[in-house]
This record gives C-alpha cells, structure tokens and sequence, in this order.
C-alpha cells in the first residue's frame, strides 16, 4: 500500500506513534477520573445553565515574565458627551457583539442604569486599552457604555433604541432620551465618567493579565471574550460566521451556547490547530497560542480567510458523517445521556480529518461504523483519556492525542486496502 498523503506534507502511515505522556500523580490536584466515571463538568451560561462545552484543565501556564515597569496605566475623566463624539468619529471599538445574551443586561436592567445617570448615582470604573492608531478598545464597562449609547445615539452603533421601562424611582417609563426634559437630556450628557486607560506601550500579556484581573460587575470575562476585545481585526468575523454556519451547528448538534462565546472558541481552536500542526506546538502557554492565531487570521488575505472558512466546513462535514450524533464527545454509550462536547477531541477529530484526502474521507465515511468502534476503544485508554481532559495544554498531551487519532485513521485505511 502507498503512503496518503495529508495536506501541508503529513503522512498518515509510517509516523511512528508517539510514547505515552507521563500520568499525573495521585496526589495532584489534575488526576482525571477513569472512562467509566461519573459524567464530565460543564461550563456555564451567565444563567448558570450548561454551555454544552466540558469544562477544561489545561494545566500549569509557562508564560514568560513581562516587566512591570512597562505597565502604563492612567485615570482619566470624561463626560458621556465626550465619549460620544469619540464614538461617532470611530475612536472607540464598543463591539456591540461583544455582549452577553443571556440577559443579564435586559431592557429593566438597561433602564435602570439609565435612572442611575438620572439620579445622579456614580458608575464603576471603565477599562480600556489604547490601541496603536489612538482608539480605546472597551472591555471592562461596554455592557454600561452600549446601554448608554443605545439610549442617547443609538444610530452611532447601529443599535436599536432603548425606551425606559420598570423605572423604580422616577416616572419617566415609555420616554426615549428625546422625550426626557432638555434638563434631564442635559445631566445625562454632562455625567462624568472614570476612567482607566492602559496606554498602547503596555506589553499585550499585561494588558490580558490586567482584564483577567478586574470585573466590577456580573461574571469575569472568559478568556475567547477577553481575545475577542483586545485583539479587534477579520478574526472576529471570521470567527462569528464559523460559529453561526450550519456546518457548525448540524456538527455540534446545535448544543453549544453562544454566551460567552464558548462557539467562537472552538473554532478558533480548530483553526489554530490548521495553521501551526500540533507537533510544531511547542509552546505551554496555550492562551497565548490561541491569541497568537488571531492575530495570524487578522494578517491573512481574502482569499485565505475564504480557504480557512471552506477548510472548517468541510472538517464539520465530515466530522458529522463519521462520527454521527457524537461527535467531539467521549461518551458513545447510546443508553446515557449525551455527553457536552470537549475541546480537545473536537481539535483533534476536526483538524486530524481536515488534514485527510479527499478519497481518505470517502473512505472514513463507508466505514464511520468501523472508526467509532476505534474510536470507542481508544477512549478506554487511560493515556488517551487523560491527555483530552487533564493538562490539555500540555505539549506532549497535544502531540499523544493528534498522533492517536492519526494512527487510528490509519489503521481503518489500511483495512480497507488489505
């Protein structure tokens, strides 16, 4: 039999299988839990729903030091006035998706931060980051600033318009800004606002580090949330429309939530993955990986964004034909309720299939009954196991699961051959 051949220069057959990844000990904090255990935890919505997604260890972060000299960070006070007209001009990224929908920030909620401005009551703090042409990139404060802006110049963000409801204290439910008084309008527009900006010098991993930090209301920003404000460029669209194609939805089963952007995460990861082969990962920083890919995406032409869009599709094509209703899933045990969707396998069946023939595929698909009893197999190695769900960042445990779900590609291709 031939060698397939992958895209980019990998090989399905003669790869030597890589040695196993050390187990953790049994006194560490990360010791997963055998295949037969209890279900996996799940991340959650704002509303404390499940997300659909398995909650991730990916292990010690080995980043590098940044001086914190190099940490610029300064006050500043503005009117809401101001900060309109720098909205206006395009010298502020609200990123109106950016927010939550879990509705935490209804429309009683909205109107009752506007009843603040109007009594005079003072809001938090905002963070934003000065980026190299001069713009502030809100991520601590947009749900506040949205609000405002919906309120008072909705057609500056192309939001729809905010009318006061649920009011407790004042008696101006159904007004829109243009009913409100001259006086009212007046105090709303000269309501200072405080500021902290982080100037365009401070290096990026400080920048990250500082939002991790602060949250002065609701639930800490998640981590693709924190990428998707401080990184802006083609990756956020990219990202957005993977996420909402059909492709993605009929794959996962439609099971992922959008809060939080857990979606737009997968299919960062999966592209990540496309762009740098799992054995040129050879960093521990997998954040960073992940903020690096971004930026890649974001340098990328036209026609290459299209090619890694068409790349997505058809891994979530075939991903949904070979491995049917559970896909990116460990569990195949029909009896037991469906399992929420790991990051790790959905990383390594997408990308490790996108890699295949166009003929392997035809293949892998007349034979998914095959594949997933493989595949059922290798989920009751305890290496495999623990390599997608303890420590996933791991370098080694990044390269044991990609070569594994290779080899087990291989070994279904050469039994159709023999």
């Amino acid at each position: 039999m031939g060698v397939r051949t992958y895209a980019e220069g990998h090989t399905l057959v003669g790869s030597a299988p890589l040695p196993e990844p050390e187990q953790s000990s049994p006194d560490s904090a990360s010791v997963v839990s055998s295949p037969t255990g209890g279900e996996p935890p799940v991340e959650l919505t704002d509303t404390g729903l499940s997300a659909g997604i398995e909650a991730e260890d990916l292990g010690p972060s080995h980043r590098a030091p940044f001086d914190p000299e190099l940490i610029d960070v300064y006050p500043r006070a503005t009117t809401i006035d101001l900060m309109l007209q720098r909205l206006k001009r395009g010298l502020i990224d609200l990123q109106p998706d950016f927010q939550r929908r879990s509705g935490i920030w209804n429309e009683t909620a909205q109107s009752r931060l506007i009843e603040s401005l109007l009594l005079r009551i003072a809001l938090p703090t905002i963070y934003v980051a000065e980026e190299a042409d001069d713009t502030w990139t809100v991520v601590d404060g947009v749900q506040r600033l949205t609000t405002i802006v919906r309120f008072v110049k909705p057609e500056a963000a192309e939001l729809e318009p905010l009318v006061l409801r649920n009011l407790e204290y004042l008696d101006y439910d159904g007004k829109s800004f243009e009913d409100l008084p001259g006086r009212m309008q007046t105090r709303i527009l000269e309501t200072e606002l405080s500021l902290l900006v982080i100037r365009k010098g401070t290096p990026e991993e400080a920048r990250f580090n500082i939002f991790t930090r602060i949250n002065t209301g609701g639930l800490p920003l998640s981590q693709q949330e924190l990428r998707h404000a401080l990184i802006p460029g083609p990756a956020r669209d990219l990202l957005a429309r993977l996420a909402e194609s059909p492709f993605f939805l009929e794959a996962t089963g439609g099971s992922v939530s959008p809060s939080r952007m857990a979606d737009r995460e997968l299919c960062l990861r999966f592209l990540a993955f496309w762009m740098t082969p799992a054995e040129r990962y050879v960093t521990q920083d997998f954040d960073g990986f992940l903020r690096d890919a971004m930026r890649r995406i974001n340098a990328l032409t036209s026609k290459e964004l299209f090619d890694l869009q068409s790349c997505f599709h058809r891994a979530m094509f075939s991903s949904k034909v070979i491995f049917g209703d559970q896909a990116f899933r460990k569990q195949f045990n029909k009896s037991v309720r469906r399992y929420p969707i790991n990051k790790a396998l959905f990383e390594v069946q997408a990308v490790t299939l996108a890699r295949c023939a166009p003929e392997e595929l035809a293949v892998l698909s007349t034979r998914a009954a095959t594949v997933q009893e493989k595949f059922e197999k290798l989920m009751d190695h305890l290496a495999f196991y623990d390599a997608i769900s303890s420590g996933t960042g791991d370098t080694d445990k990044v390269n044991y699961r990609f070569q594994s779900m290779k080899d087990l590609f291989r070994e279904v291709l050469e039994s159709a051959d023999a």
